[in-house]
């Protein structure tokens, strides 16, 4: 019987265990096949507090980890498969991951959010070579570039704007014949003189062999494709919550976890940190921020829990 199953290995979930197994609390973590979220897909990282000349960004996983472990938080590298988070005896809670079942009293749902990627030839492996989705996180990679954002809503408009003020231009492109974002936010796009937008355009391909030297477009009307230099690609279509397992728990219609009474899921005893649930920021200091708040409250909780 563990005090506390963390489902979810990424920036959050790590930090949620470091919290919990400082707390003398008996930690599992469910860190998936793929373990260390999207900081695992990223190269340097230059904004994560402590690191004056940068970290990549599997080292920094890496490092997470081994904290975690130290103070003795399990780590099991399987999917999780399910649970009805129903509780039904009253005490715990089974988890399954792979063909293995964990009973805990207690769980920090940390799974995060997918990146919407244009699947498209070129693009997966650039990624951390000129093809991003946070602008806040590699803007300065790209001072006195071109580069070009992806995306027709308010977060790529947010990308764009922030990269307005590191590279030299940013070109907007949309696959529709009009934005989706607000008109507040359109309105400053358009304004802004760094920014061309180009609409009824999609990325057929990102070109460059080691690193992105450009992208193929295609009109979505006529079919007709060209090439365009550009030294980054931001893709900025949207992100998918990994919560379609979560059978039970409180979601939005976007189908991010509701939170309750700050880290609280609508179930007694389930708690939630991170970007499945953080559809603002989506930083990973952020993310860490929320798996301490987590931990905090699974602490409190088991503490009252254990006085009734």
């Amino acid at each position: 019987m563990y005090d506390v199953i963390v489902i979810g290995s990424g920036p959050a979930g790590l930090t949620a265990a470091i919290y919990t197994t400082r707390a003398n609390l008996k930690t599992l973590i469910i860190g998936g096949v793929s373990w260390g979220g999207q900081l695992m897909l990223t190269t340097e990282v230059e904004n994560f507090p402590g690191f004056p000349q940068g970290i990549m960004g599997p080292d920094l996983m890496a490092n997470m980890r081994k904290q975690a472990e130290k103070f003795g938080a399990e780590i099991v590298e399987e999917n999780f498969t399910s649970e009805e988070f129903s509780a039904s005896n009253g005490k715990s809670f089974t988890i399954r991951a792979g063909d293995r079942s964990f009973e805990g009293r207690s769980v920090i749902l940390a799974t995060g959010a997918d990146t919407k990627w244009l699947d498209v030839p070129g693009e997966k492996e650039k990624i951390g070579r000129g093809v991003s989705t946070c602008a806040p996180c590699d803007g300065p990679f790209f001072k006195n570039k071109d580069v070009i954002v992806v995306g027709g809503g308010d977060s790529a408009m947010e990308e764009a704007e922030v990269m307005t003020r590191y590279a030299t231009s940013v070109t907007l492109i949309h696959r529709r014949d009009t934005l989706r974002a607000s008109k507040i936010m359109q309105d400053k796009i358009k304004s802004n003189p760094k920014i061309k937008i180009i609409l009824d355009t999609q990325v057929s391909k990102i070109l460059g062999d080691f690193k992105v030297t450009g992208v193929e477009l295609a009109n979505v009307k006529t079919g007709e494709k060209r090439e365009m230099a550009t030294d980054g690609v931001f893709v900025a279509i949207g992100h998918i919550p990994n919560t379609a397992l979560f059978k039970g728990i409180d979601l939005d219609e976007k189908g991010y976890i509701k939170v309750y009474e700050h880290t609280k899921t609508n179930v007694e005893g389930v708690f939630v940190a991170g970007d499945v649930h953080d559809i603002h920021y989506k930083q990973a200091i952020t993310a860490a921020g929320f798996g301490c708040m987590a931990a905090l409250e699974v602490e409190k909780w088991l503490r009252e829990q254990n006085s009734k």
